[in-house]
């Protein structure tokens, strides 16, 4: 159950779901892309394990175990939360890549453990970071960009701590920053300061759109990749209006440079995650003319 952003759903209509309009750093970062590649889309959820799947996108009587092998058949993406909570072994990396295999376009999106995050607070940390570094190169061609979740009490008091930590991290994988405390997107020193930073240091950002929390849909994009995490309201009317809008807003990122997205659907039931995924690759192929499979649905 996915609890950030949630409001009482009478609440909905009554908020304002425009997306800002894309800052000066955002129309800076995308400027510098320099190739003619074409834009990278995946679209995923949160985790496979989902039981109230079977007979929807898997098939009935699909044991646990296989549960990965059926998600890689519906979603080219996923944002690994399990990585959060625990530093994976690596032989469960291994073989979460391997049931993966057939599907060559598929990319695991790991958190960063909450012991590095929210515990250690990014404060003493390197055996961990290298703990987990190690873990998930066991992904190999599999891994695509990590997610580094700040928790709501981190703010920009503790922006020494995140530069420091940022400028001693690996190169060789792309990092995205989420930063929850509100302080971070007040206008002024703090936000110029972290955007600026994480421009600079090559580090991107999670876009976190959700009904309670309008600020973290902050449309700040600090490299030309970018990841965001649609958190709807169990397919609310609003879900799908806001679900068009992000799909001409990337539309436009195309256009203007933007090179790689991951988009990662969450619903407060995750049981409708797949019906919202399915809607969002369908406008994405319709406005963008992209060819991305939708989930197939058994019933």
């Amino acid at each position: 159950m996915m609890e950030f952003g949630r409001i009482d759903p009478l609440e909905l209509s009554a908020i304002d779901f425009t997306l800002p309009t894309d800052s000066d750093l955002t129309n800076k970062t995308l400027a510098t892309s320099k190739d003619s590649d074409d834009l990278i889309i995946q679209v995923g959820s949160t985790k496979w394990g989902n039981r109230g799947w079977l007979g929807r996108i898997y098939p009935p009587k699909t044991p646990d175990k296989q549960f990965l092998n059926e998600y890689c058949k519906q979603f080219n993406t996923l944002e690994l939360n399990a990585s959060f909570y625990a530093i994976p072994k690596l032989d469960d990396v291994k073989r979460w890549r391997d049931q993966v295999e057939d599907r060559t376009d598929f990319t695991f999106c790991p958190r960063f453990p909450q012991s590095i995050s929210h515990i250690r607070r990014l404060a003493n940390a390197e055996i961990q970071t290298a703990q987990f570094y190690e873990a998930i190169s066991g992904f190999g061609g599999k891994l695509g960009g990590l997610m580094l979740q700040l928790s709501d009490n981190f703010s920009p008091k503790s922006f020494d701590n995140l530069k420091t930590y940022l400028e001693a991290l690996p190169t060789t994988t792309p990092v995205f920053v989420e930063v929850r405390n509100k302080e971070w997107y007040k206008e002024g020193e703090a936000k110029e300061k972290l955007f600026n930073t994480l421009h600079n240091l090559k580090i991107g950002t999670v876009i976190t759109d959700s009904a309670g929390r309008r600020d973290c849909a902050h449309m700040e994009l600090t490299t030309t990749q970018t990841m965001i995490r649609f958190v709807g309201s169990n397919l609310h009317p609003t879900d799908y209006t806001r679900a068009d809008a992000w799909v001409q807003r990337i539309k436009t990122w195309r256009e203007k440079g933007l090179k790689r997205i991951w988009f990662f659907v969450h619903q407060l039931d995750e049981n409708n995650s797949p019906v919202m995924c399915e809607y969002i690759i369908k406008q994405l192929n319709k406005e963008l003319g992209t060819n991305l499979k939708p989930p197939t649905f058994i019933i």
